[in-house]
């Protein structure tokens, strides 16, 4: 095989072996108390080859005992600095060149991203499909549902959704990683329990994967993780996804945003809950929201709580009935990590998983635009 050079590597290299001999040529005369080189059979004229504008080449015969070779080493570095500075400034103008290319391709493919997500549009037609389970809510807060079993009396107070995030950063991982759908000709799948396969491809763990990929078309930061936590024990669940979120959490501590992504946990194939949004039929979403019931020590449950309210007025507004009734618990659901911490659950085991990665991109406009 032939290995082919740049001119810039090419001469980099001449000019290595030229200061070698230059090196060479100028210790051997420190050799020689007479200066005399000849003598040893060295043409000094090489030495002049790389440059005869030195001062002391007058003619095309070199006189070599009347050459300084101090001064003519001087000048011979001299004019190998400025080779290897002119190397340097043409890499790096070849360099910046490269980056900026790098760097209008980077905003080409955000724009096209954005027109794509643009497509999705703010007054697309929706319905919600009858499921055959009527929603059960107590509180409304200006259209947003509640289902609340705490002991708490909702007020206006806590319903208010005054809660500022960062929202181009977003921690995405599973408690229940195993959790899958309703398998269909595309999706296919070795179940390893009842609607549970340890195929990352195929659980809600790709649900995942399809909103880390929607929201990156928003230029927001992504951390997906997909480690298994119900897998090969379903118990303790909650205390190993904690583990994970907290270790994310230490390496991303501007992160406000925690989703622990979930399918709803009834395993019966009749139980689909969907809309339809325009021409396409994605999955229902549902917070799941905890309080300090269970754990005092959690202090963030009104932010999580009013968060989740913020999102779901939005989806209203954008999509309306794309989310179930808020349910609003005495468990904790490790939703203590973080100001905008939550459980989404992403339909349930009557719907495909199609559906359920095509409600992602619905999810992520709607974070996008609170």
């Amino acid at each position: 095989m032939i290995k082919v050079f740049k001119i810039n590597d090419l001469i980099k290299y001449v000019s290595k072996i030229l200061i070698v001999c230059i090196a060479i040529i100028f210790l051997l005369n420190i050799l020689k108390k007479d200066n005399k080189v000849a003598n040893k059979g060295i043409n000094v004229s090489m030495l002049f080859c790389i440059d005869y504008s030195l001062p002391e080449i007058k003619s095309n015969k070199v006189e070599s005992n009347n050459i300084d070779f101090s001064r003519t080493l001087k000048y011979a570095f001299a004019s190998e600095l400025e080779m290897v500075e002119s190397i340097k400034k043409e890499n790096e103008i070849e360099k910046t060149n490269e980056n900026n290319i790098e760097e209008n391709q980077t905003a080409s493919n955000n724009e096209e991203n954005l027109n794509e997500v643009d497509e999705l549009g703010t007054e697309t037609v929706t319905e919600v499909i009858n499921s055959g389970v009527n929603p059960r809510y107590t509180d409304e807060y200006q259209g947003v549902l509640i289902n609340n079993s705490t002991n708490y009396n909702l007020t206006q107070d806590i319903l208010t959704p005054d809660v500022n995030v960062n929202k181009n950063k977003v921690v995405i991982y599973h408690t229940h990683t195993c959790e899958s759908y309703t398998p269909t000709e595309n999706f296919r799948y070795e179940a390893s329990g009842n609607f549970r396969t340890i195929d990352l491809n195929y659980s809600v763990s790709r649900v995942g994967d399809e909103l880390e990929n929607e929201l990156k078309k928003y230029g927001c930061t992504v951390i997906h993780d997909r480690t298994y936590h119900d897998y090969p024990a379903y118990n303790g669940s909650y205390s190993r996804s904690l583990i994970t979120a907290e270790n994310v959490l230490s390496q991303n501590q501007d992160t406000d945003i925690v989703i622990d992504l979930h399918r709803d946990a009834i395993a019966d194939e009749t139980y689909a809950p969907k809309i339809k949004i325009g021409d396409e039929y994605v999955s229902q979403l549902m917070f799941v929201i905890g309080s300090d019931g269970a754990n005092s020590a959690h202090k963030n449950w009104k932010e999580n709580l009013k968060f989740a309210i913020k999102v779901q007025q939005k989806a209203n507004e954008l999509y309306p009935g794309l989310f179930k009734p808020i349910i609003f618990r005495n468990s904790e659901y490790n939703q203590h990590v973080a100001k905008a911490a939550c459980i989404i659950e992403v339909g349930a085991t009557g719907n495909t998983l199609e559906e359920s990665m095509g409600a992602m991109k619905y999810l992520a406009k709607i974070l996008q635009e609170i």
